[in-house]
């Protein structure tokens, strides 16, 4: 029964070195730790961390010359604090206008 089967293999799949390369490939792409899929996954990964690490790189830079602009004026950095932080001098009154969202 099994030789039947057998006798259909081509005969370049019988040589042992052919067993031998198949096995290899399918070790690598399915089996082993470090298969193809793996890498593949670990490269997609490693540039998507690239691309964040850009965008930070720039944030931080944009950040950085938008202090030193706000420590160089003190205009600046008052008007800054008033906006962001909603300071105030004694005598004034503020009003917070929120917008409520659309639904």
């Amino acid at each position: 029964m099994f030789k039947q089967y057998w006798d259909r293999v081509p005969s370049w799949l019988k040589n042992r070195y052919s067993l031998t390369t198949i096995g290899f490939l399918i070790w690598m792409l399915a089996i082993d730790q470090n298969d193809f899929i793996s890498q593949w996954k670990l490269s997609r990964q490693l540039r998507d961390l690239e691309e964040r690490r850009t965008y930070y790189e720039q944030a931080i830079e944009e950040t950085n010359d938008r202090l030193q602009e706000l420590l160089g004026d003190d205009a600046k950095l008052e008007k800054f604090a008033r906006e962001k932080y909603l300071m105030k001098k004694d005598d004034e009154v503020i009003f917070v206008i929120v917008e409520e969202p659309e639904s």
